[in-house]
């Protein structure tokens, strides 16, 4: 059964030595805590899933936590606190919300009263937002997490990776907003016409030995081979043989887009 949205903290239910499939309306949350044999005993990940198929948009989040799960719940609650106005946001039009969505994230992560208490709590967490309005993908990404774009037009030239990971930033007890220069990504994308696989993930199914799904290649092959559910649960599957002690947070979803995308003019 499909639930409504979904926010989840890994210290609430680890799902240690457990794989997890669930369905957020059209999108697929894939969790798996890391097997108990490789010494795993605790899960820091989290994620957001918010979805309306009326307006055309989903709004999701992966976190991946360090030290203790204290700052994924921070977060998560903190973009709860939000949620009327970023959904006010998403129900305007592409061009309008996603460049309203530029300023709105980057203040509700620099807010003052959710900076001190980034202050007080301990350890810190990688985040990594991503947006579907209509045919534009839009992401925001603090630390290590991972996003691609698969479409048959983009692979034939290579590209699948929109997200790499990037290392030493954090929100938390060690915070990139404290910098004189905050330090994170961010980015837009017209998705091509026709089918459009969204995924994202925490580091843990990057990191498993005995596996190649670092190479984006792997993970598109799992997925056009599979489909959507069925590949998220065979990639965490996968992992689970081979033994992972990290654990790993799958968000993935399809789209299909039907108006044309750009082309170079010479076509």
């Amino acid at each position: 059964m499909k639930s409504p949205n979904m926010k989840w903290v890994g210290s609430d239910k680890t799902f240690i030595d457990e794989l997890d499939i669930t369905e957020v309306q059209n999108v697929t949350l894939g969790r798996f805590g890391g097997n108990s044999k490789a010494g795993s005993y605790k899960n820091e990940d989290g994620c957001l899933v918010w979805a309306n198929e009326a307006e055309n948009w989903e709004f999701t989040m992966v976190l991946d936590g360090h030290k203790t799960a204290q700052s994924v719940e921070l977060v998560l609650n903190h973009f709860e606190k939000n949620e009327n106005e970023i959904k006010s946001v998403l129900s305007e039009s592409a061009s309008a919300a996603l460049k309203k969505l530029d300023y709105l994230i980057l203040n509700i992560f620099q807010d003052p009263d959710f900076m001190d208490s980034c202050r007080k709590t301990t350890g810190e967490t990688a985040c990594l937002i991503v947006v579907r309005k209509g045919k534009y993908l839009w992401w925001f990404s603090i630390g290590d997490c991972i996003l691609h774009l698969f479409h048959p037009e983009l692979i034939a030239l290579g590209e699948r990776q929109l997200v790499q990971r990037s290392f030493y930033e954090w929100v938390g007890e060690v915070n990139t907003f404290e910098l004189p220069v905050p330090c994170y990504s961010s980015g837009k994308k017209e998705m091509r016409k026709g089918l459009n696989h969204i995924f994202m993930t925490t580091d843990g199914l990057t990191e498993c030995p005995g596996v190649a799904f670092e190479d984006a290649g792997e993970v598109q092959k799992v997925l056009s081979d599979n489909g959507m559910e069925e590949g998220v649960r065979f990639l965490l599957d996968e992992i689970r043989r081979n033994n992972v002690r990290d654990s790993t947070t799958i968000i993935a979803w399809s789209v299909d887009i039907k108006e044309t995308a750009s082309l170079p003019s010479d076509l």
